[in-house]
């Protein structure tokens, strides 16, 4: 990843304590760097357990609304499918500017994310 940037690749089943060891600690770090650009590879076989879903609202929730300034670009790279709608339908709601790409399109999104 760029300089400035922070990334994150999925795969299988992201639980709870992945979040919490992993996703968490890095966006807090970005958050209080006081800019976040992050970059968010998802595989097929992608998968989120209620604990991580139940994690990635409360860091919304203690992360973004208290600092909607710091989160400055956030790139989506994924073939999933029901990923890249999801990222569509609902990316108006997250801060900053959200962008999704597919595989094929992982160079840009790292260029854009740290632009």
């Amino acid at each position: 990843m760029p300089p400035g940037t922070v990334g994150f690749r999925m795969s299988g089943e992201v639980t709870r304590e992945d979040y919490k060891r992993v996703l968490e600690p890095a966006l807090r770090a970005a958050v209080e760097s006081g800019e976040v650009r992050g970059l968010y590879l998802i595989d097929s076989g992608f998968e989120m357990d209620g604990g991580a879903v139940f994690e990635d609202v409360k860091v919304g929730l203690t992360l973004g609304l208290p600092h909607l300034s710091a989160w400055k670009r956030s790139a989506v790279v994924t073939d999933v499918d029901w990923v890249r709608r999801a990222v569509r339908l609902f990316g108006w709601m997250a801060p900053g500017e959200v962008r999704v790409w597919g595989h094929d399109g992982l160079n840009e999104a790292r260029e854009w994310v740290a632009g």
